[in-house]
């Protein structure tokens, strides 16, 4: 019983320290970032052209999937806490393939202009930056810009 209660005075410290900051499904609905985007929504998914629905299931709830194409594993996020850092700008705490051995927690920045989304960094919690100016650091090619489906 001593560990369940520490369990939930934990969750009940991170919710407390969380209530003040604005929803993340608001944030993401101020920056629009709810739907489907790509970088050519006319065209298949695929590793150049992925497609990313954004999706709120409840409220407080935001979860992203990225399709590259009938050859690739769907990559999903769960979002787990947003803040805005400029007005175009929106940084996010979430977990990668959430329930899944593959799951880690990343931060992400996205830029967010005129209907069109980029992430601008990303981290796994621990790891080396995978993304850092929009740049892929392992390829050093440029993340995809990506313009609103729908």
């Amino acid at each position: 019983m001593r560990v369940v209660a520490v369990l939930v005075l934990a969750a009940a410290t991170v919710l407390s320290a969380a209530a003040g900051a604005e929803p993340v499904d608001a944030l993401f609905q101020q920056f629009g970032l709810i739907g489907t985007w790509a970088s050519d929504c006319k065209q298949p998914a695929s590793p150049v052209n992925p497609h990313v629905s954004t999706v709120t299931p409840g409220p407080g709830l935001v979860l992203e999937s990225q399709n590259l194409g009938p050859d690739y594993a769907i990559n999903r996020y769960s979002m787990l806490t947003a803040e805005r850092i400029s007005p175009d700008e929106l940084s996010v705490q979430a977990i990668f393939q959430p329930g899944t051995e593959a799951e880690e927690r990343q931060k992400l920045v996205f830029l967010v202009r005129k209907d069109s989304r980029r992430t601008i960094f990303n981290q796994a919690d621990g790891g080396a930056v995978r993304v850092k100016d929009g740049v892929v650091t392992a390829f050093g090619t440029n993340t995809s810009v990506l313009e609103k489906c729908e």
